[in-house]
């Protein structure tokens, strides 16, 4: 799984596209990454009403063939009073879904985030357009 495009049904999302680890069927990976998608967005930071998946926080998404998952993820500053909390809360919601094995939540600051990162429905839920 990465990241990188945007669109807005959850279920055909790109931002996190999977890759396809040669032990796991697609159709298998394809429902992680949904599910993945889905706990990803029921984390929020406290000071912002969009959920970190929306904010665009989430940069990289990997699933081995052991079913580990490893997320690099940023935060909208890097001053942010939930920086030591945020990847822990980030890892409880993957570690929820179903078929993961482990997760490691990686703290990444380059690229430095911003506000181009957001979905649409982020910057309509923000008033930022």
């Amino acid at each position: 799984m990465s990241d990188d495009t945007k669109t807005e049904d959850s279920a055909t999302d790109t931002r996190i596209a999977p890759t396809m680890p040669s032990s796991i069927p697609e159709a298998e990976v394809e429902r992680i990454t949904t599910d993945l998608i889905g706990a990803l967005k029921t984390v929020y930071d406290p000071e912002i009403p969009v959920d970190i998946y929306e904010l665009g926080l989430i940069y990289k998404v990997d699933l081995d063939d052991d079913r580990n998952l490893t997320i690099d993820m940023t935060l909208t500053a890097p001053g942010c009073p939930v920086a030591g909390e945020m990847p822990g809360w980030v890892e409880n919601a993957a570690r929820g879904v179903e078929g993961i094995q482990d997760v490691t939540v990686n703290m990444v600051f380059d690229p430095p985030w911003d506000a181009s990162r957001m979905s649409e429905e982020a910057q309509v839920a923000l008033n930022w357009w």
